[in-house]
């Protein structure tokens, strides 16, 4: 990227399998029976496995998915070669060139799941042929499909993003790396707030760590909410990592800068935990509601098998949304200034820095971000209704009780979200460091340090969990 006299090519040429034109229209004809011969095959399996009642089973299920992507496979390729086979041109635009990497990748790394299902379905079949039908129920095996399928395309996606940077910069100065002015720039106060964010950092991760091992060894704390409080826990030390440990090291450095690419993965990996965190605390609060307002069924409802669909589903969410939003940033153009007034690689500032056009990005924010952050707000909000609604028919004890268990959650809520959508939700043109800085202090550091205290170090039971804990650890020496 630093190179001098950087050129962008905009289209590559294929050289193809021969130069020589005499072989190009016989290379033409054998390939476009063998493509012709190819589609027509894998249709005609899709057809007959469709209409024909007697092939609806597990195995050509898997076959009719097989004989699709391989259709989709073949077509990425070959179609372009043969177009290449009779023409003068042999170039492919840039963007048709990632384009046909991407639904290459995702086709073919689609066709080897999908053998691997295959070979799994056989091992059943042949290993368990009594209990084949149980084992290789619909429901799995349109599991592992829909696997193999959004797999691929979140592998694929993920090699096209880093291939995919704009590089026009003229005269060769494309920003390698950022410098990260951090929260002072006095050198007397760096060696005090080294201390301080340490020592905040280490509270963070003790508080975490050890709720999420009284959870794991505290039988009597193996419930739907402890579940995901230990869950949470995990996503808050990583939330605390992602950001923490390179504030502290540029504390005492003299050099604040992060290279681009570390500064994209840091963007990344930041917006993954801190999307799960924010739909984890959605979670949180529809356990609390179940509680609450159906405790009846609560074991019912919010049992071992949803709960961990729940966690799953943030987690996939949130690597979603963090792929997108960080392929937006790679597409983007940095030249000349390469400061950034935050401790850590964030959306607005590098926003900010880009000399690219930034409307695409701003408008995932708004119509991407919105729903998932503002929808979780919005969800638990209106369920928060709902539980002051079912509450206020307790008795008096009740309603203590209740509002107990949810005060910590929902001030917390505030806190968090409040400062996301300061951040975020506001316009561009208002953006300001120090208003960022403020922000990003609160539901990078202070809320994710903060939870294990104020979710659960002040419950009784967890209290109780820590002394046996601690006992059984001074009784074994």
């Amino acid at each position: 990227m630093g190179s001098e006299n950087l050129t962008i090519r905009p289209e590559f040429i294929l050289l193809g399998l021969s130069s020589e034109p005499r072989q190009q229209k016989l290379l033409f004809a054998i390939f476009l029976v063998m493509y012709i011969v190819a589609i027509l095959g894998n249709l005609l399996i899709i057809l007959l496995i469709v209409w024909d009642t007697h092939l609806h089973n597990p195995m050509y299920f898997f076959v009719s998915h097989l004989s699709l992507a391989d259709a989709c496979f073949t077509s990425v390729t070959v179609s372009k070669m043969l177009a290449n086979l009779v023409s003068e041109a042999k170039t492919i635009s840039y963007a048709g060139c990632l384009t046909q990497m991407y639904f290459f990748f995702a086709f073919g790394v689609t066709d080897s799941f999908l053998l691997a299902a295959m070979a799994y379905d056989r091992y059943i079949a042949i290993r368990n042929p009594l209990h084949y039908t149980g084992v290789m129920s619909r429901s799995l095996c349109v599991g592992f499909v829909a696997s193999s399928w959004i797999v691929s395309h979140l592998h694929s996606l993920l090699h096209i993003i880093l291939m995919s940077r704009h590089m026009d910069c003229e005269n060769g100065t494309d920003v390698v790396e950022f410098v990260l002015l951090g929260l002072f720039s006095q050198p007397e106060q760096q060696s005090l707030f080294f201390v301080f964010f340490l020592l905040m950092y280490g509270a963070g991760l003790l508080g975490n760590i050890m709720m999420f091992i009284l959870i794991t060894v505290e039988t009597r704390l193996q419930t739907p909410m402890y579940f995901l409080l230990r869950s949470l826990s995990v996503v808050d030390v990583g939330f605390l990592t992602v950001t923490v440990p390179q504030m502290l090291v540029h504390f005492m450095s003299s050099s604040k800068t992060i290279p681009f690419y570390s500064c994209m993965a840091q963007f990344f990996f930041f917006y993954v935990f801190g999307i799960t965190d924010i739909l984890m605390v959605s979670v949180m609060a529809l356990d609390r509601y179940v509680a609450i307002c159906n405790p009846l069924h609560y074991a019912i409802v919010m049992n071992r098998k949803v709960c961990g669909r729940l966690v799953a589903g943030c987690w996939i969410i949130s690597t979603l949304h963090s792929m997108l939003h960080a392929g937006l940033l790679l597409r983007l153009s940095y030249c000349g200034d390469n400061h950034l007034p935050l401790y850590f690689c964030d959306h607005e500032p590098l926003l900010q820095l880009s000399t690219s056009d930034t409307s695409i990005n701003e408008a995932a924010i708004f119509f991407e971000g919105m729903p998932v952050i503002l929808g979780s707000f919005a969800f638990i909000i209106i369920t928060y209704l709902r539980i002051v609604a079912a509450v206020m028919k307790f008795s008096a004890s009740g309603r203590r009780k209740a509002f107990s268990t949810c005060s910590s959650h929902l001030t917390m809520v505030v806190l968090f979200y409040g400062a996301i959508i300061g951040v975020y939700f506001l316009p561009t043109s208002s953006y300001s460091s120090q208003r960022g800085t403020i922000f990003a202090l609160m539901y990078t550091i202070i809320t994710p340090m903060s939870n294990p205290y104020i979710y659960s170090l002040r419950n009784k039971e967890v209290q109780k969990a820590l002394r046996n804990l601690l006992g059984r650890i001074s009784f074994s020496h």
